[in-house]
């Protein structure tokens, strides 16, 4: 087979499923990912991008389907860019998230033979996001579209309405922003042209306390015409504890970080998980599926063996979910986050739930650990749950000086989680097992729990084989 070019059309059988939802297909030599495509499928796609080795294409016929292919119950897919699984059945795609994660611990971490357990499926595979953020865009005659994304574009916005991802308070909560826009002709933001007014919503809700914080966000200039979303607001949804104006007056199209006034109400809300209440403000953290996470947690707990004797370090705390829940079962917890009002928010919820034995340092992990490392007691256990970024090398250098007996490891991207593991495991540290949770169905992405434990006799091997390096490197 040559190369195939662009516009090249290809019958094709697909065989495996990549991270990040594409089919994969083989043949001479080459790897052709295609969209909306299923291990099983025999497939005509059309290539969009020919690379030296791989190809792009996309679906033009199902010739013969997978017995895992399934009707999307989601009437917007394949256009809306918010979901990537729906066609597939959900049993296959835990069999496909695992296999990413033991694929990125071969390829990347060269780490074979780990324990990768089968994926704990979730409660419910929709209605089950507690944080929604629905960007706004004009459609073809300037009509607001509020919704996700097109697929592939960033200037076009698919009208959703429902999100089969979002509860029904959810939905109701966007349509009644959808309300006031039209009836007070606030234009939605043209990100071509750079002008228009509404720009995002963002839904928030705790799910074990039934409390919504709604965030608005526009370009400068609406903070009058926003005080009319107030009333229809607090009529409509009984449930609101707050109602928030955020101001973006640049490009990027974010929600984070932004000037941001409480229109009504408060500017944090309540979730339950474990028994624990935690205030959550609009800008926290928190893991999107609430009926997941105290899942999440029991299992970072039996990772982490606690018996109520272990100092426990939890790092990169955020709002410190993990650790407080997990407080009763250790004997010290101490979180380290480096957003400020997020460790404030972690230091509350310890005293509001009653958790003594909880303290809270602010700062980058790295920069913490080596400026406290002669006060701080050692660590018995370490909690890691880092951005999908990972951790950076001089943050992994600073954990292995705790050296922790047992280190869990919360991934949320098994890319980055297979180049930290093989850091860890080169330092001395076994990976025992992983156990991979969907907190996230119908997409392709996977959380999941590692256990390492500390070997002493590869520890001063690899600290030997460090010291042998750099004597020979200064010869």
């Amino acid at each position: 087979m040559a190369r195939p070019q662009r516009d090249d059309e290809l019958e094709l059988a697909v065989d495996a499923l990549a991270f990040g939802g594409l089919g994969v297909s083989r043949s001479d030599g080459f790897v052709i990912f295609s969209t909306d495509t299923v291990p099983g499928d025999r497939v005509r796609v059309r290539v969009r991008k020919s690379r030296r080795r791989f190809a792009e294409a996309e679906l033009i016929e199902v010739i013969e389907p997978s017995p895992d292919r399934i009707t999307p119950p989601c009437q917007y897919v394949p256009a809306c860019g918010g979901c990537r699984l729906q066609h597939i059945d959900y049993g296959a795609t835990l069999v496909a998230k695992r296999e990413h994660i033991v694929d990125h611990l071969e390829r990347i971490g060269h780490l074979n033979g780990i324990e990768v357990r089968p994926v704990d499926p979730a409660v419910a595979q929709f209605g089950y996001r507690n944080k929604m953020e629905y960007s706004a865009a004009p459609g073809p005659g300037g009509e607001l579209r509020l919704g996700f994304h097109r697929r592939g574009r960033w200037d076009e916005v698919v009208n959703v309405d429902p999100c089969l991802l979002a509860t029904a308070s959810g939905n109701a909560a966007r349509d009644t922003v959808r309300d006031w826009a039209v009836a007070h002709d606030v234009a939605p933001y043209d990100q071509r042209a750079q002008r228009g007014m509404l720009r995002h919503v963002v839904v928030r809700e705790g799910i074990g306390t039934n409390e919504l914080l709604v965030t608005v966000v526009t370009a400068p200039g609406a903070d009058g015409v926003v005080e009319h979303l107030i009333a229809p607001m607090r009529a409509g949804h009984p449930n609101l504890v707050g109602l928030l104006h955020g101001v973006n007056d640049g490009v990027s199209e974010v929600t984070q970080g932004l000037p941001t006034r409480c229109l009504w109400g408060r500017d944090y809300f309540y979730e339950e998980v474990l028994g624990m209440r935690l205030a959550l403000s609009a800008q926290s953290f928190f893991q999107t599926n609430t009926q997941m996470t105290g899942h999440l947690y029991n299992r970072v707990a039996e990772a982490a063996g606690l018996d109520g004797t272990q100092v426990v370090y939890d790092l990169f705390c955020g709002v410190g979910s993990i650790g407080i829940t997990l407080a009763a079962r250790a004997r010290q917890v101490i979180g380290v986050e480096i957003v400020p009002e997020a460790a404030a928010d972690a230091q509350r919820n310890a005293e509001a739930n009653g958790v003594a034995d909880y303290r809270v340092l602010t700062g980058d992990v790295g920069r913490v650990i080596k400026e406290q490392r002669d006060t701080l007691p050692k660590a018995d256990v370490a909690i890691i749950d880092p951005p999908r970024g990972g951790l950076s090398g001089r943050a992994i250098r600073r954990v292995l000086e705790l050296e922790p007996e047992v280190l869990i490891y919360v991934s949320c991207h098994p890319a980055t989680f297979a180049d930290n593991a093989a850091r860890f495991v080169a330092a001395g540290y076994v990976l025992e097992y992983v156990q991979p949770v969907d907190m996230f169905p119908n997409t392709p992405h996977v959380e999941a729990v590692a256990r390492f434990v500390r070997d002493e006799a590869a520890v001063a091997q690899a600290r030997a084989d460090a010291d042998a390096a750099a004597a020979a490197k200064g010869r």
